[in-house]
Order: C-alpha cells, then sequence, then structure tokens
C-alpha cells in the first residue's frame, strides 16, 4: 500500500511539477557554474548506498569544505540555493528516488555513510524501512545549521547530539508508522516550509 502510494504520488508530482522543476533547473545552471543537479552518495533501506538528487544549492566543489551546512549566510551557498533550501524545493528532485524505489515520501532521511558506520546495532534498525523525503526529526530540526552554526564545534554538535535525537525519533516512528500518520507528517512538514 505503501509503495504503491509512494510511486503514483512521486510520478503524479513529476508530472504537474515538471515545468516547475525545469524553469528551476536552468535558473540553477545560469546563476552559477556547475550542474543544476547535485547527486550525492547516501544510505538507504538494508544499509545500502544509493545515489539522492537534488537540486544544486551550493557553488561547484563546496563539498570539499565539509558537508554540514551551518547557518543561513553559508558562504558555500548560491543565491538562489538560499531560497531553495528555505523552501525545501532543492528536495524535489527526489521524486525521481522515490519512483526508482530508492526513497520513500515519508521515513528517516537518509544520512551520509560516516555517520552510519557509527550507528549502534539498535539504531541499525531505521535502515529497516526505505528513507524518505520528509519525517519528525527533519521537522523538529528544521532551523538545523541555525542551531550548529551557534556551537563551537559544528561537527561534533551534530554527530553526539542532533544526529542521536533525529534517531530516537524514527525509532519511535517505525514503532507503530501507517498511512495516516504519514499523511500527518507530510501536512506537517508543508506547515513548517509556509511557516519557516
Amino acid at each position: 500500500m505503501k509503495r504503491t502510494f509512494d510511486f503514483f504520488f512521486s510520478l503524479l508530482g513529476l508530472i504537474v511539477l515538471a515545468p516547475i522543476l525545469f524553469l528551476t533547473f536552468i535558473f540553477v545552471k545560469v546563476s552559477s557554474k556547475g550542474h543544476g543537479f547535485y547527486v550525492q552518495s547516501r544510505v538507504g533501506r538494508n544499509n545500502t548506498d544509493f545515489d539522492i538528487v537534488k537540486f544544486r544549492t551550493m557553488n561547484e566543489g563546496a563539498s570539499k569544505f565539509g558537508l554540514l551546512t551551518i547557518g543561513d549566510k553559508d558562504p558555500r551557498i548560491t543565491r538562489i540555493g538560499y531560497y531553495l533550501r528555505k523552501f525545501k524545493l532543492d528536495e524535489l528532485p527526489q521524486l525521481i528516488n522515490v519512483i526508482k524505489g530508492d526513497m520513500s515520501f515519508v521515513g528517516p532521511r537518509p544520512e551520509l555513510r560516516k555517520y552510519v558506520n557509527l550507528y549502534t546495532k539498535e539504531q541499525l534498525k531505521v535502515l529497516d524501512v526505505r528513507p524518505g523525503i520528509t519525517d519528525l526529526a527533519s521537522i523538529v530540526y528544521r532551523n538545523e545549521s541555525q542551531i550548529l552554526a551557534q556551537q563551537e564545534c559544528p561537527e561534533r554538535y551534530y554527530r553526539d547530539v542532533i544526529l542521536l535525537s533525529k534517531i530516537s525519533i524514527n525509532l519511535k516512528y517505525l514503532e507503530n508508522r501507517n498511512l495516516i500518520k504519514d499523511f500527518l507528517v507530510i501536512f506537517k512538514t508543508i506547515k513548517a516550509v509556509l511557516l519557516n
């Protein structure tokens, strides 16, 4: 049921949003040097790696200077990238990942391999399901980059505090997840984006 829902609505979303996706790709491409899309390896269901697709929001080669985004004024973020991130439009190409079966609309956000390698056996249970475009942890930590900007060591704070909290939230979600709760998560995500 969940997979059918994911496939149908992601396909519908790609068709309906095609003009917006095309224009966004063009704007990203012409506004700064580099490709319109950003592809990055993440860890998905059953602890397997897959390539997640986003609109590029940073200057080309920015990942060499760290993978965490620190604050709204991170100099690596392009002008259009700031707005794409603010309204989560950079995540829209992940509809392709949903159609392919790499992701779901709702599920634990996929992490980088370097962080997953730190998971305990219990924490690895978040990999029992497809990762999602959104989850409850993303709503709780919608201002994550601002939180990290206030830390003396953002990388350590993310690893030791935020990541552990996100995993805890997702494990609780997995205990009794269903389609109705997924709809609520989607609704809360849209509400959080509009009020951001």
